[in-house]
């Protein structure tokens, strides 16, 4: 199903191309301009993360799927390194009340709180095996962690009036809910059929 893939790059590309052609980017700096795609890459990176561990997108095998997962968690988490080091270079107090919560912009603390949320999960898939956990442990520490990313990115995101085209970024934020909603009820599910069976044995 090439339309899956092709839906998937315009959700992502679209964003991207009007948020270049953004008159506001007249008044920024090389520095804030990297800082910002960085972010809007990483919100991106969050919508393939559910379709990718789902097995939502076609011609990909479950192990592929499962390794794509792993190094764009990776790519994740560098987007938001770009990101949060841009801002900081551009204006460090500005960095220094968001981090410490104490910023008067309504989305910083949504930011924030995700960027955690992705840094707890990334430090957790580099050590599991040093620490031992177990897929199950894995997956009760992982999920709330990935819920807490997507939802706060998104509210960072539509919080933030910036460069970004306000329709095709609601649309890239309800694509991001909309797939983390689906993967996780499939999840649930097929939980549930597990249970059953094994109750009826």
């Amino acid at each position: 199903m090439p339309l899956i893939w092709a839906a998937l790059a315009v959700a992502i590309g679209v964003p991207i191309a009007l948020a270049a052609a953004s008159e506001q980017l007249a008044w920024r700096g090389p520095v804030y301009i990297l800082a910002g795609f960085a972010g809007i890459v990483a919100l991106g990176l969050v919508l393939v993360q559910p379709l990718l561990i789902g097995g939502v997108l076609p011609g990909l095998s479950a192990y592929r799927a499962r390794r794509a997962h792993h190094w764009i968690g990776g790519a994740l988490g560098l987007a938001v390194v770009i990101h949060v080091a841009g801002l900081w270079f551009t204006s460090p107090p500005d960095m220094i009340d968001a981090l410490t919560f104490s910023s008067p912009t309504p989305f910083s603390p949504f930011g924030v709180v995700a960027m955690w949320a992705i840094f707890a999960v990334a430090v957790l898939a580099a050590l599991r095996r040093r620490l031992g956990l177990r897929l199950r442990t894995w997956r009760f520490v992982h999920i709330p962690l990935a819920l807490v990313i997507v939802a706060c990115s998104v509210v960072h995101c539509l919080l933030i009036e910036g460069t970004m085209e306000t329709v095709s970024k609601a649309v890239l934020c309800a694509a991001v809910l909309a797939a983390t909603v689906k993967v996780m009820a499939d999840l649930w599910r097929k939980r549930m059929v597990r249970g059953e069976s094994v109750a009826r044995q």
